[in-house]
Parts: structure tokens; C-alpha cells; sequence
């Protein structure tokens, strides 16, 4: 600094410091929240776009050759059957151009056409996804419930009867292998004590109901045809409770821990220093500071259901994505097996940008960073 600007620093007081700022950065920095879900949403589109390379390279590396899957062994020692088969599904190109085809055709909408249906696969998904969706949201809507009231009376029953039998019951689900599971729900329930409908997703007699949403439950109560959403929820309850066991007995184990965790700072005991009631104290000051991690439990388990509902599926006939992806696994069905791939990495990516997105909401301090 030179002697000129030390001398009007002395009379004017310190130079004034100037920020170049746009008026789009300039609003979000007056609003903490916004600016949080700006940067989610921009980390959000790249992470899509990485998802789509991730995909098509895994996709493409799979072993085996998808022209033999689908013409069969006769078919492929015809040279012009082959070539004809491979420019027409785009497989004469190189891999990068493969590559910017399907992304120009995934800007479109178009997720190619399935070898196997010779359809194309986004009206599969559309009639597929729905299925497992109803069926991993019942299981999760389950799980919340059921696994967040077991860790409070876990926690607030800590070293107790309650608490023993209830981290019992969790180790439990956890452990229990799935798809053992289902096979034991479909044979007691259904075969030996016929409480519960069979397989499938809706009794054939009745029949489902006009498509709007594709979940039957849904569709069902919108056309007021209340026989179908009976025939349709009694086929959901066992099949979504089977999957829910293992999240429960994980939902379980970690609430009791964060609970407790939050149980034991100051502000709690200085919440019922002042005389609060129970209550005030448990859903307003315990539990909301334990909602982080119970969250992202929930979100990382609502992923894992929709992509692995394959053997639950199978067992109890409901015709969703997980058995799509497995016929498309089994022919070589590329297009079919990218568009499943985009799907559940898709799922994954909105969930944790809502998993964010209700971190900043609850907790101040995670937009303020």
C-alpha cells in the first residue's frame, strides 16, 4: 500500500471493498435454502450424466453375444441375416457412437427398442415400473412406520423387556434371507392356512382396473371400484411386508441408536429442566434432531427395494421390473437392460436429492455450510 493510500485511509477510514456479483448468485445468496438445492440439483445433473456412461459401458461389457441370443445359433452362420440384425439395432457403429445415438435418443424419450417384446422398452417400463413401485412403497411406508415406533420404544425403553425383545426382532430381520421368507409367507399363508389371495397382483376374475397411474390400489379407489382395490390390496399385504422385514429390523436398530444419541445432550435436560412435557420434548426436540440418519436410512433402503424385489417377484408372480430386468438379463436384451439400469440409477439419484433436500429443510445448519 503507498503513502497516498495510507494517507486517505487515515482521513476517509478503510477503502470500501467491492463484490461482483450477478443478480442470480446475488438472490441465492440471500436465501440459504435455495442456494443449497441450486447446488444439489446442478451435483444431481452431472451425476445423470455420469449414470448414462456408467450404464452403457457395463451394458456393453456384459459377456456373451446378443446377435446369438436373439437370432439363435441357426441364424448366426447367415452373414447377411447378422449384418442386417446388427445395423438395424445400431451395433455395426463404434462404441462412442453408439454412445451419442443413445444419448440423443434418451433427450427424445427413446430408450430403443426390446430384442425380446419388440417393443419399445419405455412403454415396457411404463407398464412394468409401476408394479414394483407399488409394491417397494407399501413395503417402505410399512418400514417407516413400524421400524421408527419400535426404535423409540426401544430407546425409551432402554435395557428393558421391551427394548431386549425389540432389538431381538431386528437382528432377526436383518438375518432372515428374503427370498426364504417369501417362500415361507406364500406356503403358510396361502397354501396351508388360505388367509391371503395367491399369486399375481389382482384376482383374474375381476380383473384390473382402468390404467391411470398403474398401481392397482390407486387406480382402483380413483374408479371407485372398491371390489378391485380389496382384490388388489390383499394381494399387497404379504408380499410388501416380506420386503419390509429386513428395513424394519434396520430402521429399528438405527433409530434406537440416534434416539438415544440425541437423549443424552444438554438441551434435552435442560428442556425438562424447564418443565416440558414428555412429548414436547420426544417429537419436537428428540426426534427431529434424530430424523438425519433415520432419513438416510430410509432413502438408501427405498433404493435397495426397488431394485431388488427380483425374487420376491418371482415367488408371488408380480409381474414388475425386477422380472423384466431378469428375461432381459437372460436374452441379451441390451436396449431393455440399459433402460432398467436408468431407472433404478434414476430412482437412486431422486432419492438422494429429496434425502437432501429434507436434510436442509430439517436442519438449518446443513444449507448454512
Amino acid at each position: 500500500m503507498t503513502s497516498t493510500q495510507n494517507r486517505v485511509r487515515r482521513r476517509n477510514g478503510p477503502l470500501p471493498t467491492f463484490h461482483v456479483r450477478g443478480p442470480i448468485l446475488g438472490f441465492l445468496a440471500r436465501r440459504p435454502l435455495l442456494r443449497f438445492l441450486a447446488r444439489r440439483i446442478l451435483v444431481a445433473i452431472l451425476l445423470a450424466w455420469g449414470i448414462t456412461l456408467v450404464t452403457f459401458v457395463l451394458t456393453n461389457l456384459v459377456p456373451g453375444d446378443p446377435v446369438a441370443a436373439n437370432l439363435g445359433q441357426r441364424a448366426v452362420g447367415d452373414p447377411v441375416a447378422v449384418a442386417q440384425w446388427r445395423a438395424e439395432h445400431g451395433l455395426d457403429k463404434s462404441l462412442p457412437q453408439q454412445y451419442l445415438l443413445f444419448l440423443e435418443g434418451l433427450l427424445h424419450g427413446d430408450l430403443g427398442t426390446s430384442q425380446q417384446s419388440h417393443r419399445p422398452v419405455s412403454e415396457d417400463l411404463a407398464e412394468f415400473v409401476p408394479a414394483t413401485l407399488e409394491l417397494a412403497g407399501a413395503a417402505i411406508l410399512v418400514s417407516l412406520v413400524l421400524g421408527v415406533a419400535f426404535g423409540l420404544i426401544a430407546a425409551l425403553r432402554r435395557d428393558r423387556l421391551a427394548d431386549h425383545v425389540l432389538r431381538m426382532l431386528s437382528l432377526i430381520g436383518v438375518s432372515v434371507p428374503t427370498f426364504w421368507l417369501a417362500l415361507l409367507a406364500f406356503y403358510v399363508f396361502f397354501y396351508r392356512l388360505q388367509l391371503t389371495p395367491g399369486s399375481g397382483r389382482v384376482d383374474p376374475a375381476i380383473g384390473a382396473p382402468p390404467p391411470v397411474t398403474g398401481l392397482h390400489t390407486v387406480d382402483a379407489a380413483l374408479a371407485g371400484r372398491w371390489d378391485i382395490f380389496t382384490s388388489a390390496l390383499g394381494h399387497l399385504i404379504v408380499p410388501a411386508l416380506v420386503l419390509s422385514l429386513y428395513t424394519i429390523g434396520l430402521l429399528t436398530r438405527f433409530t434406537r441408536s440416534a434416539v438415544l444419541e440425541v437423549l443424552g445432550q444438554d438441551y434435552v435436560r435442560a428442556g425438562r429442566a424447564k418443565g416440558l412435557s414428555g412429548r414436547v420434548i420426544l417429537f419436537r426436540y428428540v426426534l427431529r434432531s434424530a430424523l438425519v440418519p433415520i432419513i438416510t436410512v430410509a432413502g438408501l433402503a427405498f433404493g435397495s427395494l426397488l431394485s431388488g424385489t427380483v425374487l420376491v417377484e418371482a415367488i408371488f408372480a408380480w409381474q414388475g421390473v425386477g422380472q423384466y430386468a431378469y428375461k432381459s438379463a437372460t436374452a441379451l436384451d441390451l436396449p431393455a437392460i440399459m433402460g432398467v439400469g436408468l431407472v433404478v440409477s434414476g430412482v437412486y439419484l431422486a432419492i438422494n436429492l429429496l434425502v437432501d433436500v429434507l436434510y436442509g429443510v430439517i436442519d438449518p445448519r446443513v444449507r448454512l455450510r
